[in-house]
């Protein structure tokens, strides 16, 4: 039952931060590293592929798929999350929890892994 909760809270957050890619943009695009090409379509096809992933999580038949996608995500935006401890554009957030997100980022791939059987 915890495992089917855990997998709706997944789906939901991950369908929430997709849509929040299109919604505020202009966050999304201060925290695309500078060497990165093209930082609006970054943002675009991580946003796609957050929902994308959020909804697949929902459906036994893509579920696995889904999974395996955000670890794929998670691990493809860890410089992203490493760029925002280290820019300085991001003083309003907290250092603590910039630097809690790195090791977080473990924690949500096991958490997604879970659910690749």
């Amino acid at each position: 039952m915890l495992l089917k909760i855990a997998l709706y809270a997944m789906a939901a957050f991950y369908t929430y931060a997709g849509v929040a890619h299109f919604r505020n943009p202009k966050f999304f695009l201060k925290i695309v590293p500078p060497w990165l090409p093209y930082p609006q379509l970054m943002v675009d096809l991580s946003g796609i592929a957050e929902i994308v992933c959020g909804i697949g999580l929902l459906f036994p038949q893509t579920r696995p798929w889904a999974a395996w996608g955000i670890i794929a995500l998670l691990i493809t935006v860890f410089p992203a999350n490493v760029y925002m401890l280290t820019s300085g554009k991001f003083s309003s957030i907290p250092e603590w929890f910039l630097w809690l997100r790195l090791p977080l980022q473990a924690v949500l791939i096991w958490w997604a892994w879970l659910y690749t059987k």
